[in-house]
């Protein structure tokens, strides 16, 4: 069984540039969501600010914008709240490894069930091209004349020596590969990191579609993402060779199954709330 797709356009005027690899995530988003046989109803998009951050407007489910960086914390909040919702965090990578990291260490610690799309362009598009945490060194952008000078950051390296339990990376183009990487992020129990290389047409002119054509493998058929150390060995692949697939997974216990006043009773939302009940507590401040 599928959901018609249909059900997830919006009608919101798009306003990404033409061929912005935003639009090749957008689409395997839905395509997930169709093939998982979802309803809008059933899921959370949550936000905060950037190009990528505007992807709750552009499908039909519900959807929060938060602030820059701060697309984790609605996200968490609503799968407590509500652990029966599918919560999705999408965001860029300044968004989420520069702004919002430590929101990002933390709740993979917590180990929140929740599915973390991070769109990884290189580069800060919204606000015109300047280098963010994952640009190369020497990269000349719009703010950083000679280059930038630090090292890039490694988002798949820092996500597996954490722990996270579920790390993967895939590619905006290949809708495909990347739907059924969402599917399967979706569908593990635990915080889910998704990695996608997505080209900025408009400000990043050296990580273009043809710069991760030439370079993009898929992960071989015998691999095994519950191997830490090669899961960090394959970290570690780049500049010639990018590997896309499900890098890393450890099975453990989430922040709602250690919690049994949560785990063990309906969702927090359906719980008969009195205000009245609030007065005996507070008695004691008087």
């Amino acid at each position: 069984m599928a959901t018609d797709i249909k059900l997830f356009e919006s009608k919101s005027e798009n306003s990404w540039c033409p061929g912005c690899g935003n639009f090749g995530i957008v689409n395997a988003l839905k395509k997930a969501f169709s093939e998982l046989d979802l309803l809008p109803h059933n899921i959370l998009i949550a936000s905060g600010i950037g190009q990528a951050a505007k992807t709750p407007h552009y499908v039909n489910a519900n959807g929060f914008n938060g602030l820059h960086g701060r697309g984790i914390p609605p996200a968490v909040g609503a799968k407590i709240a509500n652990k029966d919702l599918r919560v999705i965090v999408t965001s860029g990578d300044g968004d989420s490894y520069g702004e919002g990291g430590n929101h990002l260490i933390h709740n993979i610690r917590r180990n929140i069930d929740i599915t973390h799309l991070v769109h990884n362009n290189q580069i800060y598009g919204l606000t015109k091209g300047q280098g963010s945490p994952t640009t190369g060194k020497g990269h000349k952008t719009s703010m950083q004349f000679e280059g930038v000078y630090a090292d890039e950051f490694n988002p798949i390296a820092f996500a597996i020596s954490l722990g996270c339990s579920f790390v993967a990376r895939s590619f905006s183009a290949d809708k495909d590969h990347l739907s059924e990487m969402i599917k399967a992020g979706m569908e593990h129990n635990g915080y889910a990191l998704i990695d996608i290389l997505q080209p900025c047409v408009t400000f990043n002119k050296i990580n273009t579609y043809k710069w991760y054509k030439d370079r993009v493998y898929y992960i071989e058929d015998d691999y095994n993402p519950y191997d830490k150390v090669e899961a960090f060995k394959k970290s570690q692949e780049w500049e010639n060779k990018i590997p896309i697939g499900v890098i890393y997974k450890e099975d453990k216990p989430t922040f709602i199954d250690r919690i049994p006043q949560i785990k063990d009773n309906p969702p927090l939302i359906n719980k008969k709330l009195d205000p009245k009940n609030a007065i005996k507590f507070m008695e004691e401040f008087k």
